[in-house]
């Protein structure tokens, strides 16, 4: 397996243009996404976050969110920005009768991504103990987010909500996105919406599927994945020589006529290109993956931060 360069890691602060934030505010906020989403909100208390899919009856991510409950009444859902506008007018849809609000809160709420031991150190206290541990910071949130493998060290990451962070070096979005791609954690984006079923993508592996709760849209294609092992996909990590694009399609040599997988993120380590890419269990360990076509250029494996199973579930 590939391994990249020793570098220093990304370390520093990056406002989060790329990422949006829906408030859902009334009495049964909790409860009613409960019933939309792919993890237990009911009991999010106000030290806790979750990572949540948000699914089409068909099992397919229309969305991801990462969600926290600072005060009862009041869960937060941070998303990618450009499916914001289509995940709030879906969920108001089904809103109904239930006591809750949903709006679009971005602009009150700016977001930002934090990485690194000099993060850690400017954070002091407030550190949370471990991933989806979320703490107050200055009037905002502070959540823990999984974190990222870099060249074999654990690279820590933050999201913060509300509030100005901590005087920090700044940090590029490439490099965000490099992070998130070597978190093994795939945000759902404009071009992968719909694209894939959460294991696909090892939503369940990082805490993104609660498979005792109740039903949601899409419950039992994703349950049908997990138990009946019709699962024949996931997503590794990869370097390449070019800068995948998220929604990108890959190639297996050995089966060039027909894509092998897809692009679900990608940014930049230490200069170099890498992805977190959704592939066929079929072309993982032999042959090669390319980028975009046949002849494209070649996917290295490297390490993600977690265990994937062996075999499909």
């Amino acid at each position: 397996m590939t391994r990249m360069t020793s570098a220093p890691a990304p370390e520093g602060a990056l406002r989060l243009a790329d990422w949006g934030l829906i408030r859902a505010r009334g009495d049964d906020a909790a409860t009613f996404l409960h019933g939309q989403l792919t993890s237990d909100v009911t009991h999010l208390d106000d030290t806790a976050a979750r990572l949540a899919g948000y699914c089409s009856p068909k099992g397919r991510l229309l969305a991801s969110f990462i969600a926290w409950q600072p005060a009862p009444g009041d869960v937060h859902l941070a998303c990618s920005a450009e499916l914001l506008p289509a995940a709030l007018k879906r969920l108001s849809m089904f809103v109904l009768r239930a006591r809750c609000k949903l709006e679009d809160a971005s602009a009150d709420g700016l977001l930002w991504g934090l990485a690194g031991a000099a993060a850690v150190a400017a954070l002091g206290e407030a550190v949370p103990d471990g991933p989806w541990q979320r703490r107050p910071w200055h009037g905002g949130d502070l959540v823990r987010l999984p974190d990222a493998l870099v060249g074999g060290a654990r690279v820590p990451r933050f999201l913060l909500a509300g509030a100005e962070p901590p005087a920090l070096t700044a940090l590029a979005p490439d490099e965000w996105l490099g992070l998130e791609a070597a978190s093994g954690v795939a945000r759902v984006v404009g071009a992968t919406a719909e694209q894939f079923v959460p294991q696909m993508v090892n939503l369940e592996l990082v805490g993104g599927v609660d498979f005792r709760k109740g039903c949601y849209p899409g419950q039992e294609v994703v349950a049908r994945s997990q138990y009946r092992g019709t699962l024949k996909r996931r997503a590794g990590l990869f370097g390449c020589a070019a800068l995948p694009r998220p929604g990108e399609e890959v190639f297996h040599d050995a089966d060039p006529g027909q894509p092998a997988g897809m692009v679900a993120l990608a940014g930049r380590l230490a200069g170099q290109p890498v992805a977190l890419v959704e592939v066929k269990l079929a072309a993982l360990g032999t042959g090669t993956l390319h980028l975009g076509r046949p002849d494209g250029a070649v996917l290295q494996p490297l390490p993600l931060p977690y265990e994937i199973p062996a075999e499909a579930p």
